[in-house]
């Protein structure tokens, strides 16, 4: 009898490593279905040949076609590696926001951290800060972003706690806050090509990216992605039951809380830094991996990265394809599509509770 119950939970083991074996596999084909189409497909095109005719060429240390090696090694592949990095910081902290917040409608702007990176952007923009060097502007949005999150943790913690419900409400009063100070240095702007890149900006966009910027996003998000898979555990307690459950089960609630909202913040952070203000991909992304792959955070969270990074690299192909001669804004591309895609999840979930 026991034999048999050994056989039974070690083939339900390997039948769920194979399932989440399989997940990742599918999630992975697509991103790179979509890295591919990302690097061909623009203003002007390149075949597959041609791409692996430079790919080629780079490697082995030859000459190649000189127009279509800066098209792809200098111009997209780096705009590629940035959209998928921010769309998988952002979907992966939004899977995070939601359980911890137990809420759907949490995203990793809940507790301020993309208003801060946008006043803090805006005032590198508003002083002339930003156009002294090009890596003013992420780290003045990062400083704004990182500012905020601990602004927002103080006032929510008293006596070494952190009631979910009062971070909430301090994250809306503080991103409150920096929105009207945002707003207020957007009405007091004179320059009109000031004014441009302010709005330019807060609309979010990855045209101009480069090398640098892979750099400053690249380790601290791979990092970060890693160290919150790490707590997939107690996720999944605390989505389910809750923190006194989650306690009595011995997890550290309050260290976990903490850690987890840290690098959270952190990576939405550098995402706001790099990419300017998207929305709707730390938010309608979690629904829809949890859709696909169900709550489990050991699975989720892998799935969210590769499914936010995908969906941003073909965000951000539509910006540069639809229109020839001006290209979109990111975050409104992103806000077409999320919104109606959020409204219909909602509605089902309306559906649903009343069956």
């Amino acid at each position: 009898m026991r034999q048999e119950t050994a056989v039974e939970v070690e083939s339900f083991v390997v039948g769920q490593w194979t399932k989440r074996g399989s997940v990742i596999l599918g999630f992975s084909a697509v991103l790179i279905l979509s890295l591919v189409m990302a690097l061909v497909w623009g203003s002007v095109s390149v075949s597959l040949d041609e791409m692996a005719a430079v790919f080629w060429h780079r490697l082995i240390g030859e000459e190649a076609n000189r127009l279509q090696e800066a098209i792809l090694l200098q111009i997209r592949l780096p705009r590629v590696f940035i959209a998928a990095l921010v769309g998988g910081a952002l979907a992966m902290a939004g899977t995070v926001m939601q359980a911890l917040f137990r809420n759907p409608m949490a995203d990793p702007g809940i507790i301020g951290v993309s208003s801060g990176g946008a006043l803090g952007a805006v005032i590198a923009i508003f002083t002339g800060l930003a156009f002294l060097h090009p890596l003013l502007l992420p780290a003045l949005t990062l400083i704004g972003a990182t500012l905020s999150a601990f602004l927002v943790y103080a006032l929510a913690t008293r006596q070494g706690r952190t009631p979910v419900t009062t971070l909430l409400l301090a994250g809306i009063a503080v991103s409150s806050f920096f929105t009207a100070l945002t707003s207020l240095l957007l009405s007091l702007t004179q320059n009109i090509l000031v004014l441009r890149e302010l709005l330019f900006w807060l609309m979010g966009g990855l045209d101009g990216r480069g090398w640098h910027h892979v750099r400053i996003v690249f380790l601290p998000v791979v990092l970060g992605g890693f160290g919150l898979i790490a707590f997939a555990r107690e996720l999944n307690l605390l989505a389910a039951g809750g923190e006194e459950e989650a306690a009595s089960l011995g997890v550290e609630v309050e260290w976990t809380k903490r850690i987890l909202l840290l690098v959270a913040s952190l990576i939405t952070g550098l995402a706001v830094a790099v990419s300017g203000v998207i929305g709707f991909v730390g938010l309608v992304i979690p629904h829809l991996t949890r859709l696909l792959v169900g709550p489990d955070h050991r699975i989720l969270l892998p799935a969210s990265f590769l499914c936010g990074a995908a969906f941003l690299i073909l965000a951000d192909l539509v910006t540069r394809t639809v229109f020839q001669s001006e290209e979109l804004r990111l975050g409104v591309v992103t806000a077409f599509v999320g919104a109606p895609f959020f409204l219909y999840l909602l509605w089902q979930r309306e559906r649903s509770s009343r069956l």
